[in-house]
């Protein structure tokens, strides 16, 4: 034996026999080729199934497969539009089979029932905790529609009212009639409805609501889940990528002579921003602030036979990189430019809500009653576990991608601008994503991978970034800073509040003191527009503004003398589901103000996504200052939950991302140049600090239906530094918490 095709994947997938739930894409051995015409993604079951609708496949075996537009990157997408989709059609469960919808199919066709929605299966957008939330709708409808197109055909042949056939497990039955689905799976294909049935309410429901194991985890267990560093295409080079450090600066100086003859070196590419970028059509997001995520940046790329050698001699090219402007700028000098813009005049600013007068009421206040307090945050990387990864070839005027896309149509939007083409010449066969939390990692070097593939000829390429690029020339959160002033009453409580931010305009949006019922309140917020790229976090609004306004909130509550947790109870009185999250958190957080010194216990609140997630934390801290979280306790109120166990893993993956960034994150800018670039200098939270996490769910009301896949991170920072406080007696208005000295005694 000369050569082995060996990885960490294919050995656990060789050696391991993986249980549970199968999915109509399986392994593909390393020595054999995805097909261009046809991955393993978008591949039918091979058993002659008939389409009863584009949403079900149904095979004579009685196999179901399941077509998913939406993206699975651990948030449990595949398993919750399973669910939605078969509380309607009422198949067997373990009979299902999943695959991805096909983009191409997608966006060249129309639902007949969505006729102005993105595509044929409505939308493929993945984010904003959404899938659950905001396709719930569209989802079931489409099970219950193939349900009873079904119960039609069968109606039909047994000439009986489809009212008097009943559905469970893949089985229509009626009297003593009964038959499977997948005998009438091609009659039902044919049937057009007159009407379209009603969905189920919440208090009908079979299958949601049960906690129900995620059907992607056996394929991540043993090694066959496949995402885009797992594709092998014949005849595929590899591509490695450096782009200028400094975000938007100018093209490279560089010989790449010296390299040209190493082992497996195939070419070097000098990638363009396009002029448009530097014009403004992409140089600023939608309301003017930081820079479009989705525009090319100055690099250059190194094709080779391997990554390793690609990668290799690209690192050996001599490089000089015109820094640009923003060349000299460090982390120190943004946040000085964003407090400067406080003092703005209002009116330069967006208001997000005024009522009464609160500046009028906050002047004539006395000044031991009013409290003024400033809080920051850095920009924060996304980090995802998976490095950036795009395999792409174009030939004969076809694009194909094999990527993992949290929103194909906008990638692919990259694509049609880069290389001239139409839309219905892409054509994407999608894998799984190794967390996505907004970012949709693929989207950065779409128009890199398109322009390398072009060049090439024909060949199919890997573009892949390293860990330190992707934390260079990715997207961040924004940078933030705000200055809160309240004036308190006779009774301790707020009668006005000004709220000034300044923020990026993705994230500067929200009012987070409205249910708080102040009487008299003014919301500016300011965008500011640095030279770091910024797009969506998970949870961009509710997790940057938490932080600041949920520690302003226990900081008015103490300087009135108000236990926090009252506090909350009381000013929140007239809005009900605050009402019932806060009373369910009261009896199972157990949150007190009186343990030793060095142990506290910090609550805070925060609505987004349509969720309201209050939490208390419990820390610990030695005299030395080391900081430790103990407990986490959260309340969700989301409404419906269709999957408690999968709501209870976001809840905890949302607090690992959450405390990470409040205790650890944030990027380090020196020269335009972002320097903690890896896990060795940026860090995150690690098995041995994880505390003990317990999610509680109370609903307001089952008409609600809100996102779980980020609401916990928004309100974990601002709890963890209330707690701080009591256990040291020392406020943390800034992150990452462990710079700041937390030492007593």
């Amino acid at each position: 034996m000369t050569h082995l095709e060996m990885n960490r994947r294919r050995f656990i997938s060789t050696t391991l026999v993986g249980g549970g739930m199968a999915f109509s894409f399986g392994v593909m051995p390393a020595s054999a080729a995805n097909s261009v015409n046809k991955s393993p993604w978008l591949a039918p079951t091979d058993k002659g199934g008939t389409e009863v609708s584009h949403w079900v496949i149904m095979d004579p075996d009685g196999t179901i497969t399941i077509v998913q537009p939406h993206a699975e990157m651990g948030q449990g997408a595949f398993t919750s539009v399973a669910m939605m989709l078969n509380e309607e059609l009422q198949a067997d469960w373990n009979m299902l089979r999943h695959q991805y919808a096909e983009y191409n199919r997608h966006i060249n066709n129309k639902d007949p029932l969505h006729p102005d929605a993105e595509g044929l299966w409505v939308t493929m957008s993945s984010g904003g905790s959404n899938v659950v939330k905001a396709r719930h709708g569209h989802i079931m409808q489409a099970g219950a529609s193939a349900r009873e197109r079904l119960k039609e055909a069968a109606a039909q042949a047994w000439g009986v009212a489809r009212a008097d056939i009943s559905v469970k497990d893949s089985v229509l039955s009626s009297g003593s009639r009964s038959g499977t689905y997948a005998e009438f799976a091609n009659a039902a294909a044919g049937i057009t409805l007159d009407v379209e049935p009603t969905v189920k309410t919440p208090d009908q429901f079979t299958l949601l609501g049960k906690s129900t194991p995620r059907v992607d985890i056996p394929l991540k267990v043993d090694g066959s889940a496949q995402f885009p560093a797992d594709i092998r295409l014949p005849g595929m080079v590899y591509a490695a990528v450096v782009n200028n450090p400094v975000q938007w600066g100018g093209k490279p100086t560089y010989d790449a002579t010296g390299i040209l003859d190493r082992p497996g070196v195939i070419a070097v590419m000098e990638l363009d921003q396009l002029p448009a970028d530097t014009e403004g059509r992409y140089a600023n997001r939608r309301d003017g602030g930081a820079h479009h995520p989705m525009a090319m940046k100055n690099g250059i790329a190194v094709v080779a036979d391997s990554y390793y050698r690609a990668k290799t001699a690209l690192e050996l090219i001599p490089i000089e990189w015109d820094r640009g402007p923003a060349g000299n700028l460090n982390t120190e000098d943004m946040f000085a430019q964003a407090r400067s813009m406080l003092t703005l005049p209002a009116e330069d600013g967006r208001d997000r809500g005024t009522e009464g007068d609160a500046l009028g009421v906050i002047a004539a206040a006395p000044s031991a009653s009013v409290l003024t307090a400033e809080y920051e945050r850095p920009y924060e990387a996304h980090l995802r576990p998976e490095p950036i990864t795009h395999v792409a070839q174009f030939k004969d005027g076809r694009y194909d991608a094999w990527v993992g896309a949290q929103h194909p149509p906008r990638l692919a939007a990259q694509v049609v601008e880069q290389l001239g083409i139409e839309t219905k010449d892409i054509h994407m066969h999608r894998t799984f994503l190794g967390g996505g939390f907004s970012s949709s990692s693929s989207s950065y070097i779409a128009r890199q991978a398109a322009q390398i593939a072009k060049n090439l000829d024909g060949l199919p390429v890997m573009v892949r970034w390293s860990r330190e690029e992707d934390t260079r020339n990715a997207t961040h959160r924004t940078l933030g800073v705000a200055r809160f002033t309240a004036a308190l009453g006779a009774d301790g409580l707020p009668t006005a509040i000004s709220a000034l931010t300044v923020a990026d305009g993705s994230t500067n949006y929200t009012n987070q003191f409205l249910p708080w019922g102040i009487p008299n309140y003014r919301f500016i917020a300011h965008n500011f527009e640095g030279h770091i790229s910024t797009t969506s976090h998970r949870n961009p609004t509710g997790g940057f503004g938490g932080f600041m306004t949920e520690q302003f909130v226990d900081e008015m509550a103490q300087a009135g003398g108000w236990d926090p947790l009252e506090w909350r109870l009381h000013m929140s009185r007239d809005v009900s589901d605050y009402q019932v999250v806060l009373k369910a958190l009261k009896k199972v957080g157990g949150f007190r103000t009186d343990l030793p010194q060095g142990m506290g216990m910090g609550v805070a609140i925060v609505e987004s996504h349509g969720t309201i997630a209050g939490q208390v934390a419990t820390v610990s801290v030695t005299r030395r200052g080391t900081v430790r979280v103990e407990k986490v306790v959260t309340v969700l109120d989301a409404g419906v939950v269709i999957n408690p166990s999968v709501g209870r893993e976001q809840a905890e993956g949302s607090i690992v991302w959450g405390l990470s960034h409040s205790l650890y994150g944030g990027i380090e800018v020196q020269n335009g140049e972002v320097v903690n670039n890896n896990f060795d200098t940026y860090r995150l939270i690690r098995m041995a600090d994880m505390p003990e996490i317990e999610t509680h769910f109370a609903s307001s009301s089952t008409e609600k239906w809100g996102g779980l896949g980020e609401p916990a991170v928004a309100p974990v920072g601002a709890a963890v530094a209330n707690a701080i406080f009591y256990a040291t007696g020392k406020r943390v208005r800034k992150n990452p918490i462990v710079q700041h000295d937390l030492s007593w005694g």
